[in-house]
C-alpha cells in the first residue's frame, strides 16, 4: 500500500505522527534500523483494508478472513486497543514516513513462560527484510524485558518459503510439523512449528550474522 492511503497528515512532524494512541508500559514503541512498531490506529484502517484483502496473506495467516472489509479493519483496531486480541499487538510502518506495511504480535501461551511470534506484511513490501527486520525488535524486546519468559515459538505454513526464512533467519530451530485452523481457507492446514530459547538469543544478539 502505497504513502497517499494514509489519512495521516503530513504536515505533522515525524515524532509525532509515529506516537501511538495509547502508551503500553508492557510493549513499549519499538524502533529499528527502517521501521516503528507502534500500536494500531484508525489511521490505519484504510491501508490495513486495502494490504490484508489479499488471498496470498489471508492462506498464509490462521485469523484472517477473506475477503478482508473495511469493517474488518476496523473492528481488529477496536480490539486491539481493548486488549482482546493479547497483549502485543503492533502495526509495522516505515520509519521515514509512517507507512503501514503490515502487522505482528506476540501471544502468550499457555505455559506462561512461552510466547509465539506471529507477522503478516503487505504484498507490495515482500522480499525487502521488513519481516526479519520487525521480528528481531519484537524478539529482542521480549527477551530483555520479560525475565520470566524462556522461549518465543513461531508457526508457518509448511507452503510458506518465505516465512520459514524469515523465522530462521531470526535464529529458530525446527521443532516439529503439526496442524492449525485457517479462518480463510475453512479448514485445517499443515503448519511447520520453530522455537527460540533464551540461551540460542543471547548468542546471537548482535543478529548481524543472521541477516
Amino acid at each position: 500500500m502505497q504513502g497517499e492511503l494514509l489519512r495521516v497528515s503530513q504536515s505533522r512532524p515525524p515524532e509525532e505522527r509515529l506516537r501511538p494512541d495509547r502508551s503500553r508500559s508492557d510493549c513499549p514503541v519499538l524502533l529499528s534500523q527502517r521501521l516503528v512498531l507502534r500500536t494500531p490506529h484508525e489511521e490505519d484502517i484504510d491501508a490495513l483494508a486495502h494490504l490484508a484483502n489479499n488471498a496470498n496473506i489471508a492462506t498464509m495467516v490462521s485469523r484472517m478472513p477473506h475477503p478482508y472489509t473495511a469493517k474488518d479493519a476496523a473492528d481488529f483496531v477496536r480490539r486491539t486497543k481493548a486488549g482482546e486480541i493479547g497483549k502485543c499487538v503492533y502495526a509495522i510502518t516505515r520509519g521515514d514516513n509512517g507507512a503501514f506495511l503490515g502487522c505482528c504480535a506476540l501471544e502468550p501461551q499457555q505455559d506462561e513462560r512461552t510466547l509465539e511470534l506471529g507477522y503478516w506484511l503487505g504484498e507490495p513490501y515482500w522480499n525487502r527484510g521488513y519481516a526479519t527486520e520487525a521480528a528481531h525488535a519484537l524478539i529482542d524486546m521480549a527477551f530483555r524485558t520479560r525475565n520470566n519468559i524462556d522461549h518465543i515459538d513461531a508457526r508457518c505454513r509448511v507452503t510458506n518459503i518465505a516465512s520459514r526464512r524469515v523465522i530462521q533467519k531470526c535464529g529458530f530451530q525446527f521443532q516439529g510439523t503439526g496442524m492449525i485452523d485457517c479462518l480463510a481457507l475453512g479448514g485445517m492446514v499443515a503448519v511447520e512449528w520453530f522455537r527460540l530459547d533464551r540461551k540460542t538469543w543471547m548468542s546471537l544478539r548482535s543478529w548481524g550474522e543472521l541477516r
